[in-house]
């Protein structure tokens, strides 16, 4: 039996891996369960888990769940904070930790679970972008387990020799990383000038939050995913390529020097992902239809557009660049697009305020954690005074 702590429980992953979850009894329990803004959501998967703690932001959220809590007479009890985060992640009693909260503010509770030598289901992709190098020397002290969770990490992972992470030694030519293309694939920079929110987070796959959603939609989600492949699987970013594959059946591919390729199929469904992390390495039911090839027909692949999604481009610059710039460009990402969702500044403009933040900051080396935080906090703070002139 698994017991199991959901950083980021009321979000899409939270919600796809409590329904794996409850597929199989005998095999996982909830520990604990986290969440934001969902409050009544976070209650109901409370009721419904038998969680023994439940984490929120701030005290007025924990009042607020802990009197529905009361009037259903589950017993969870609410803490609050980041530190009931990280000791939720880090508990004694848990063996496994799904982190899943979006964005910077996942990084400390699965670092913290990392250094707790947890078995670690890796959502939160942030956390290498921003600390990659401190965070996979973590998992090495710890004997952490590492499990992608992310469609196109997950299904690298599953077409890499079994012993790759000790070998490094499996002939390897490139990683194929597949994207959608999302719902503005083909089209210009100039007709994407008037995008609004709501055609951004319209994905035509994948359903998933809005701020994952942009990211989809200007390519930068793939940008983040190359850096994340980069520290998953000890690669430079001269060795992975981006496909656009409109279908999204191809969720990624190996290329071996052979002249091999092996990828992994599936419907897009991130039940299939979270199940084969949770059960690895065995396979349980995940409760998604098999792939039927007669009914797809055929698959398509494109080259990306550099010219209308730059932001994939600045996310491979920063690759490049290494050091605190994956960190600088992740932060201005995210003021940019909170932004953007807040309808400040337009979808094109995203790019324009990772790039200015890019360009106007220097970049360098962190040693700690407070370094890593402290290249976040400046990045933002460029971010927030560019926009506030695009204002003006």
């Amino acid at each position: 039996m698994q017991r199991i702590t959901l950083l980021g429980a009321t979000g899409s992953i939270g919600v796809s891996t409590l329904d794996v979850i409850s597929r199989h009894p005998d095999k996982y329990s909830v520990y604990a369960l986290t969440g934001n803004l969902q409050i009544d959501r976070l209650a109901e998967q409370c009721e419904q888990h038998r969680a023994k703690y439940a984490v929120v932001n701030d005290e007025a959220a924990a009042v607020r769940l802990e009197s529905l809590l009361q009037a259903s007479g589950c017993a969870t009890e609410v803490i609050y904070g980041i530190d009931a985060l990280c000791q939720v992640a880090s508990d004694d009693a848990v063996d496994t930790v799904m982190a899943a909260i979006v964005g910077a503010a996942g990084l400390m509770p699965t670092l913290a679970a990392v250094r707790a030598g947890k078995k670690i289901l890796l959502a939160n992709k942030e956390s290498l972008v921003m600390a990659g190098g401190l965070f996979m020397q973590a998992v090495k002290e710890s004997g952490s387990v590492l499990l992608p969770i992310d469609s196109e990490h997950n299904a690298i992972f599953q077409c890499l020799p079994v012993d790759y992470q000790q070998t490094h030694s499996s002939g390897i030519d490139k990683l194929l990383l597949s994207a959608s293309g999302g719902p503005f694939r083909g089209w210009s920079a100039e007709q994407m000038k008037t995008v609004t929110p709501d055609q951004a987070c319209a994905h035509p796959n994948w359903s998933m939050g809005r701020k994952i959603s942009v990211d989809s939609a200007s390519l930068m989600n793939k940008g983040l995913e190359l850096i994340e492949a980069c520290w998953l699987f000890d690669v430079g970013p001269e060795q992975i390529e981006v496909i656009v594959h409109p279908q999204s059946i191809i969720h990624s591919a190996v290329q071996y020097i052979d002249g091999s390729v092996l990828a992994q199929l599936g419907n897009p469904d991130m039940r299939t992902p979270i199940a084969h992390a949770l059960a690895w390495p065995q396979r349980i039911d995940a409760g998604v239809a098999s792939l039927n090839l007669f009914e797809i027909a055929q698959l398509n692949f494109e080259r990306p557009d550099g010219q209308a999604f730059p932001c994939l481009q600045l996310a491979f610059d920063a690759a490049r660049a290494a050091g605190d710039a994956p960190a600088i460009l992740n932060a201005a990402n995210e003021i940019a697009v909170q932004a953007f969702l807040d309808k400040r500044i337009g979808f094109t403009q995203i790019a324009q305020v990772v790039g200015e933040t890019l360009s106007g900051l220097s970049f360098t080396e962190p040693e700690s954690l407070d370094a890593v935080q402290e290249s976040d906090n400046r990045a933002r703070a460029f971010s927030a005074a560019f926009i506030a002139e695009i204002e003006s």
